[in-house]
């Protein structure tokens, strides 16, 4: 019988199959089920994946594996469904326009339709097409109702009640076009800013190389802005960022970090660097690659307005007792299962449909 809480066991069990998988170890564990059946194969995805797509090196691949496995355990489960409305029994086909620049950044739409209760109908990007649908089968097998309830496609979209659809802001008013008579969810570019004060410590900076740099600062959640008082010196901040000196090894980053630099410095753009990061004075939110844009403020009051003024652009803000819903210096790579992108609560939109 289909059951929130047969939802929520195989999601758990999901979680316990992919925490063999850390960047410190993989290792077969032997009470995890039908691991004869998909231990091997998943190793297999792990290593396409990344042949597939240079940003998803192993140790990021293993880190996003690593992130699903501390939030899928029936308690976080049982957390994150309790607000659930289940006295619409009738379930839906909803459609999942999934981004590529993360490995499995579209897991957590994928999660909340299936946990509702609806059919859920993928369409992946061409960067990250590999993980998923074996995890898909993984939950088929530990929960036989899912079966049929997940379909994968790479034709065009149809026969679908809702969509949810993530993009660039270009590809985004395409989508509000198309999908107009569907309910949706439309999600934009956004980047992460950090607001520096002056009152951090070398420990804060070192975590901060985090947030900065994992996945290649790729992903939505990665700080690509600072804000730094009027007059603020860098020596502190490229100390900590110091830490991910070994970045530059990677070729595919190397060469964005070689590009960068010279269309900067042929443009006469006065640059701050260390050899693997630059810092560039720019109002924008999104940097290119091995780029932090920074801008100066006067007054934190002023700064405050400005950063709710722009809350649609911005997905998180990293700093230190400054603002209300802050994240923690070191902590925007490891969301809640709460911590909806964009805020937007995919629950609770599942349940109006």
């Amino acid at each position: 019988m289909d059951s929130i809480q047969n939802r929520i066991i195989a999601f758990a069990k999901l979680g316990a199959f992919l925490g063999q998988f850390s960047i410190d170890k993989i290792k077969k564990i032997d009470n995890i089920e039908h691991n004869e059946i998909f231990f091997d194969g998943f190793l297999h995805q792990i290593k396409l994946a990344q042949e597939k797509n240079s940003w998803f090196t192993k140790d990021n691949v293993l880190f996003s594996l690593n992130s699903l496995h501390k939030s899928l355990t029936e308690n976080n489960l049982n957390t994150f469904t309790e607000s659930l409305d289940l006295t619409k029994k009738s379930s839906k086909k909803v459609a999942i326009v999934m981004a590529g620049n993360i490995p499995l950044v579209g897991f957590h739409d994928f999660l909340s339709v299936l946990i509702s209760g609806h059919s859920v109908l993928v369409k992946q990007s061409s960067n990250d097409k590999h993980l998923l649908p074996f995890l898909a089968k993984y939950l088929e097998y530990v929960e036989p109702t899912f079966k049929g309830k997940i379909t994968f496609t790479e034709e065009k979209l149809t026969d679908f009640d809702a969509v949810i659809a993530t993009g660039s802001d270009n590809t985004a008013r395409y989508f509000e076009y198309y999908f107009k008579n569907k309910p949706n969810i439309i999600r934009k570019s956004r980047n992460s800013v950090a607001v520096i004060t002056g009152k951090e410590t070398e420990e804060d900076f070192i975590k901060l190389s985090d947030d900065v740099f994992q996945y290649f600062g790729l992903g939505c959640r990665s700080v690509s802005k600072l804000y730094v008082p009027k007059g603020y010196n860098f020596d502190a901040f490229f100390t900590g960022m110091y830490a991910k000196k070994d970045m530059i090894e990677n070729a595919k980053y190397a060469n964005n970090y070689d590009y960068n630099k010279a269309v900067y410095l042929m443009s006469l753009f006065d640059l701050l660097e260390n050899g693997f990061l630059m810092i560039k004075e720019d109002e924008s939110y999104a940097s290119p690659i091995a780029t932090i844009f920074y801008e100066y403020y006067d007054n934190e009051t002023d700064l405050k307005i400005k950063l709710h003024q722009d809350k649609d652009k911005i997905q998180c803000i990293v700093a230190k007792d400054f603002i209300e819903n802050e994240i923690a210096f070191g902590q925007t790579q490891h969301p809640e299962l709460t911590d909806y992108a964009d805020g937007v609560n995919t629950l609770e939109f599942l349940s109006t449909i």
